[in-house]
Order: structure tokens, then sequence, then C-alpha cells
């Protein structure tokens, strides 16, 4: 990729812009903020560390969303953050108000670009972004399996001791307390953890990976995790840019796949080039498909919201 637009300079969008740059997984990187100096200061201060990371990506900062112009992909991480007790949904109306505001001057000045979206929820504001554009699914997704399996597979080697590098893990449905934990699917250098971890430990890292990002939340006060998600986002950028055909769980618009239409949440997609190539339906056990449809239902009543 030679542009990637991350419109949002919080410390998600931040730490994302770093990332990018280090892997040097594109040319260029614009952060867009609407807070003057915040993008600028931030690209400047990344810059800056280009001679001790040693990467060649070039970094700017803008106030004005016209600076995506010409990007091959835009992430959008801006909206507001949750506040302890709140819910992923409690910030809804907020944010799709903003994404509707990025996508319409995303039309106008980056029209091939593919489009990930990480703000919350995430899930529902994917689907928004989709129907916004107009665009085929494949150019639009989001970011969040990817994180929760990451916090899983953490949470696996705390409990075991084991290598994380050895460690697999697998979230699907949506983001929320709802979301999926698929611990049949979660091994360790292939060997599944039930084979090393009592149903009440599996019991208990499920539990951790729901509220995962509460957790952070609760123990920050005044910020949400941003490190983590950052990571993700950088997974799925290096598996579109490198045309990787890299198996990640992402949030995909729903056609059909797992009996679901016009829906979008969590499931294995692969990345390429085009963005998602495809997505991968597993045969789930009746409890599995049982809490897949639970967890569909709870995205399916915001979606209603914005139908209303």
């Amino acid at each position: 990729m030679k542009k990637i637009a991350i419109v949002g300079a919080g410390r998600v969008g931040e730490s994302a812009a770093h990332n990018l740059a280090k892997a040097e997984l594109c040319r260029e990187v614009v952060l867009i903020d609407i807070k003057e100096g915040v993008p600028q200061g931030t690209a400047l201060d990344i810059q800056e560390s280009a001679p001790i990371f040693n990467f060649d990506t070039t970094l700017s900062g803008s106030n004005d969303l016209h600076a995506m112009a010409g990007s091959d992909m835009v992430v959008i991480t801006a909206g507001i953050p949750r506040k302890p007790g709140m819910s992923r949904s409690d910030v809804l109306d907020t944010n799709l108000a903003v994404v509707y505001g990025i996508v319409d001057v995303l039309l106008e000045t980056a029209p091939d670009a593919l489009l990930l979206v990480v703000s919350n929820p995430v899930d529902v504001l994917t689907y928004a972004a989709w129907k916004r554009t107009g665009w085929p699914r494949h150019r639009v997704f989001g970011m969040a399996g990817v994180l929760d399996s990451a916090r899983m597979a953490s949470f696996v080697a705390m409990e075991t001791g084991f290598s994380v590098k050895d460690i697999t893990a697998m979230v699907l449905g949506g983001h929320g307390d709802t979301m999926v934990p698929m611990t049949r699917f979660t091994c360790i250098n292939g060997i599944p953890i039930g084979h090393f971890l009592s149903q009440e430990q599996i019991d208990k890292i499920v539990k951790r990976t729901r509220e995962g990002g509460a957790e952070i939340l609760s123990l920050r006060k005044t910020a949400s995790a941003y490190d983590a998600p950052a990571a993700a986002i950088a997974a799925m950028v290096d598996a579109i840019s490198h045309n990787r055909r890299h198996i990640l769980p992402g949030v995909a618009i729903l056609q059909g796949e797992y009996g679901l239409h016009d829906i979008c949440m969590g499931v294995p997609v692969v990345f390429g080039e085009n963005g998602v190539e495809q997505v991968i339906e597993l045969p789930f056990t009746p409890e599995e498909a049982a809490e897949f449809k639970r967890s569909a239902q709870m995205v399916r009543a915001d979606l209603d919201r914005l139908k209303k």
C-alpha cells in the first residue's frame, strides 16, 4: 500500500500509526483528528522515532478529513470512548454520527479505498458504514476478533505457563458481553486446551476474555485499551498489504453464512489484497450454535436502532 489514513489520533490511532510505520506496511500514514495540533504533533513524534526504529514510512497530521484523499485504506478509530460502567452500545448514537461524517468525505476523496472500522460498537458501525458506502462487502470490515482472540491466547498462556507463541485462539460473534470464545478451536501447538486445563479453568478464561476490555478500563479508570487494539489493527493491515490470505477473526457482513443475512459480526475471514476474500463457515456444536445465535440477536438489537 502507498497510503493509509487513520481517522482518530487518540491512543488507539497513535499506537496503530506507530505499528504501521515501524512495520513499513505503507509508504505514508496520515493521522486525522478534529483536535487542532494533536494529529500533527503525534505524527511528528512518531516520525522522529524513524532513525531509531529504522523505517522509511512518512507520517503527517491533519484536521481536515480531505487529507484521506488517495488512501488505499482508511482506518476509523474516532469517536467517544467508553467510561467505566458503560457498554459498547451506550456510545452508539454519538459514534454513528462520527462514522457517517467520515464516510461521506471518504466517498468523495478515496472512493477506491478499503475501510477498516475500529470504533465501538464495531459490529453495528461496520454495518452502518457498509450501508452508507454502498460498496461490496469485501471492502468494508471491522476489527474485534483479532483483539479478543489475542486476549484469550494471553489468558491461556498465563494459566498454563506455556509459550504464547504456541497458542492459537479464536473468538467469534459480536464484540461485547455475548462474544463467543471458541474453546474447541483454541490450541497449544495443535493440542486442544482441554488437554491441559480443567473445565473450571477454561470457564474462567472465557469469562475474562468477554470482560477483557472492561477489565482494563476499570483498572486505568480514565483510558480504555489501546496497545492491543492497535496491534490487532496492524495484524489485519499486514495480511491485506502483503496479500497473505491470512485467516483471522474479523467483523464481516454476512450474506447467508451461518444462516444469517444482512448482519455484521465476527467470523473467521480470509484477508488478502481485496480485503475480505472469504468468510469461513465452521461446523458448530449445538451449544456453540446457540451461543452464536444469542450473540447475533444482541447485534441485531443494536442494528434495529439504526432503522428507527
